[in-house]
């Protein structure tokens, strides 16, 4: 018997089982995708880990299952088996040998077959299943399809009356949404989140206008090289910089511990429309220059939003930050901090005020691009002093960036 095993490398956040692509009695080959897992991250897949016949289903669709947890086990082939399953065909005779071509085009099709849990969901919905477009491996429909198939029609539904609604109204203009398990898993970290630290938020004003003019300057040579520049990029390395003043906040709380990193992991929290967000993870951010942040952000929002990032694009992070001004926020207080992280920044709005600077000792009224930049941090870590150090770092770098 060979065991099927829950990644270990989960950073210990609960992984559901969200679909399994084979049943019981199945043969597969190695590294063919066995089960879907779903945390509040990513829906990844677990491969087989040897050639066999899947034996045993421990942990079925909906069941939790912790890192190191046992999904199931495969029992092994014999030698024409494992031949096989890994697509070679071993003929013995004539008949053998269109025995065994039978086995492998069977083999094949299984792996197009809908895993149980989407022919739940496709017929619970009365979907066809051949509209919707699959992105598991090799075009494979996966539950996660379907559920933002469902969720896009429900939202079609809202804004055109004739369109049947993904759930039924329960009377008096109210529609239940049972929540996805992505929401659940948000939900739970959040709550674990502030509970387990104490929150606290420093506020400063900052003034763009120093990387609005490089931006408007080098903008198209970056295009050039591929980048797509945008103000997250300043953000990310003026957090380098700040880094620098208070190494404490780029660290992680643990019960008998405190784990200061010389490298610095940058999570940014994009948002997934209705299905939540997800955090991928810039690594090594300290070795980057601004094009190399340009280009490692850009492949990787783009993959979040396409729903093709992997389980180690959203792990090792050491410190977040959340642009919720995009989405027309002043200000936040407090943001969540992601477990066990010590810290995250909050980015406001950018907006025109009227402001006094001086200028040759005279008060001078103009007009600048500011926004609130927040620094929410475990009190547990750090104190007042090392946040707002952090912060007037993280400031003096955007606002004195050389044009």
């Amino acid at each position: 018997m060979t065991d099927i095993l829950v990644p270990a490398e989960q950073e210990g956040t609960k992984a559901i089982v969200r679909s399994w692509l084979k049943k019981v009695g199945d043969t597969v080959a190695l590294n063919d995708p066995l089960v879907e897992l779903e945390t509040d991250k990513v829906t990844q897949e677990v491969p087989a880990p040897a050639a066999g016949v899947l034996t045993e289903i421990l942990l079925d669709t909906d069941a939790e299952a912790e890192p190191g947890a046992l999904l199931g086990r495969l029992s092994a082939l014999d030698g024409r088996a494992v031949a096989a399953a890994a697509g070679r065909v071993v003929p013995t005779s004539a008949a053998s040998t269109a025995q065994a071509s039978l086995s492998h085009t069977a083999a094949a099709e299984s792996v197009t077959v809908l895993s149980p849990a989407v022919r739940r969901a496709v017929r619970e919905h009365g979907l066809d299943a051949s509209s919707i477009k699959g992105t598991g491996r090799g075009g494979r429909l996966t539950r996660l399809d379907v559920d933002r198939f469902v969720a896009v029609r429900g939202r079609k539904a809202e804004l055109d009356p004739t369109q049947p609604a993904s759930t039924p109204a329960s009377g008096g203009g109210v529609r239940a949404i049972p929540h996805d398990r992505m929401r659940i898993a948000i939900a739970q970290n959040m709550l674990n989140s502030i509970t387990a630290a104490p929150h606290v938020t420093a506020m400063f004003e900052c003034d763009f206008s120093a990387i609005i003019a490089h931006r408007r300057k080098h903008k198209i040579a970056f295009e050039k090289e591929g980048a797509n520049l945008t103000f997250t990029a300043y953000f990310i390395a003026a957090c380098v910089a700040a880094m620098k003043a208070s190494p404490a906040i780029n660290s992680r709380w643990y019960e008998d511990r405190l784990e200061l990193y010389d490298d610095i992991n940058i999570g940014i929290g994009t948002a997934l429309g209705d299905k939540g967000l997800i955090v991928p993870v810039v690594p090594r951010c300290q070795e980057l220059s601004l094009l190399g942040i340009a280009l490692r952000l850009g492949d990787l929002i783009e993959r979040a939003r396409d729903s093709r990032l992997s389980g180690g694009d959203v792990r090792g992070g050491t410190f977040t930050i959340s642009n919720h001004g995009v989405s027309g926020s002043l200000f936040a207080s407090p943001i969540i901090i992601s477990q066990p992280q010590s810290a995250i920044l909050g980015i406001g709005k950018t907006e025109k005020r009227v402001v006094v600077r001086e200028v040759d000792g005279v008060d001078t009224i103009q007009i600048r691009p500011l926004a609130y930049v927040s620094l929410t941090i475990d009190h547990r870590v750090v104190d007042g002093h090392q946040t707002n150090g952090w912060l007037s770092k993280f400031v003096e770098t955007i606002e004195q960036w050389p044009h």
